[in-house]
């Protein structure tokens, strides 16, 4: 009698193990026994992982990405460790001299014999809109950190190009209106006349009207000019309180130089749409303190900025500014694409990239929106008084943090074709 209850006690026990291994195999999330059924395959093309950064490596835009935005990727793939799965990874890079046509030949030739995997930088807008151009149709990805038409992830968006660091949208948003409400509210603009100087004006002019104020003229100056008399004369004859400068780079020096040297900043105010540490330290405090900008990044943010910042400072001799920490980010963050998918193969690391969040010292939970616009906070900069820095390159002060939802355009305003509506 015991014999056989014992032999039925254990057939129930044999049972109840045998429906609790099944039940725990059947908890376990279906990612997680289709990895242990299929390893990572690994498979990257060439048998190396190609970045092409195209830069203005020689001319006006040069101190603002050139070497920096190359040295910015190189820090990448040497903090990643230099190779994935056990392929190396290589960047080369040329100088697209701000030419449109020239970068899109380039890219055209990269990815047809050079086997590049993606483009980077990219910097200034028409040269990115035509290399963007390129790379939909030979439909591998463009991570673009310098341009900032916002085009780029509106009208002439497409699914391979991820606009990464910032925008015209957004400098609009957080410079403009930050200008505006404090009185601000008439405005004149000095704008560079190509595609990224156009956008700039217009998406600034349009947060100018939203918020009360106007706009009473503007004139348009040819890239990289040393003469801006006669601009400025009508800048001045404008009466307008505030100069809306729609440039960058050379061109922004060279006008605020001769804003000040014209004296008309003695009753108008210069705005500084696009205003980098870079510009700032060539033109001194003693001439830009005041100035509001706009930013992603500044080196001085947190012990995290700082200590990535001084690495930096260690290979140019300068600190980085947003686009080269934003090239730095964007590079990272590929790489950890190929590594987690196992290929270079550009749908399925670009369905990756936009999947995952984006933690590094650029950014904390960034992620790219389906118009391929990189989501993150903005912040509002003054340029400090020489009184207030105290020591080399501390230049900004905080006056405001724009969350990603009020700095960028809004999808429901987006007329990108990938945007669901």
């Amino acid at each position: 009698m015991y014999k056989t209850a014992a032999k039925f006690s254990l057939k129930k026990v044999a049972l109840a193990v045998a429906v609790a291994l099944g039940a725990t195999v059947a908890l376990q999330p279906a990612s997680a026994q289709k990895a242990a059924k299929a390893p990572l395959v690994i498979k990257i093309s060439d048998g190396v992982v190609k970045i092409g950064q195209l830069n203005d490596m020689n001319s006006l835009y040069a101190d603002l990405t050139g070497q920096g935005t190359v040295e910015a990727g190189k820090m990448a793939i040497e903090d990643f460790g230099g190779k994935v799965h056990g392929f190396p990874i290589e960047l080369v890079y040329a100088d697209h001299q701000n030419k449109a046509d020239l970068a899109a030949a380039k890219a055209r030739e990269w990815f047809d014999s050079q086997k590049v995997d993606i483009l980077g930088d990219v910097g200034a807008s028409a040269t990115a809109l035509a290399a963007s151009e390129v790379a939909r149709q030979r439909n591998k990805l463009a991570l673009l950190s310098g341009p900032g038409a916002s085009r780029l992830t509106n009208e002439s968006c497409n699914a391979v190009t991820i606009h990464y660091a910032w925008d015209t949208y957004a400098l609009a948003q957080v410079v403009g209106r930050g200008v505006v409400k404090t009185g601000g509210d008439s405005w004149f603009f000095l704008t560079a006349d190509y595609a990224f100087g156009h956008a700039l004006e217009k998406d600034t002019s349009d947060v100018v009207k939203a918020e009360g104020g106007k706009v009473v003229g503007g004139v348009r100056h040819p890239l990289n000019t040393n003469d801006f008399s006669s601009f400025l004369l009508q800048a001045q004859s404008s009466k307008a309180k505030i100069i809306g400068l729609a440039n960058a780079g050379g061109d922004t020096i060279n006008s605020i130089k001769s804003a000040n040297e014209f004296g008309l900043t003695k009753n108008q105010r210069l705005a500084g749409l696009l205003l980098f540490d870079n510009d700032v330290h060539s033109l001194g405090l003693q001439v830009t303190q005041g100035m509001l900008l706009a930013s992603a990044f500044y080196w001085d943010m947190n012990d995290e900025t700082r200590k990535w910042s001084r690495r930096f400072f260690e290979r140019m001799k300068k600190m980085p500014n947003m686009l080269q920490a934003g090239t730095y980010s964007s590079t990272l963050h590929y790489l950890k694409a190929v590594q987690a998918t196992g290929t270079d193969d550009t749908d399925t690391v670009n369905k990756w990239m936009r999947a995952n969040p984006i933690n590094d010292m650029f950014v904390k939970n960034g992620r790219i929106r389906e118009d391929g616009r990189m989501m993150r906070e903005m912040y509002l900069f003054e340029v400090k008084s020489p009184a207030e820095s105290k020591y080399p390159w501390d230049y900004f002060k905080l006056k405001a943090t724009v969350p990603a939802e009020q700095a960028f355009r809004p999808l429901s305003q987006s007329v990108c074709p990938l945007v669901k509506k």
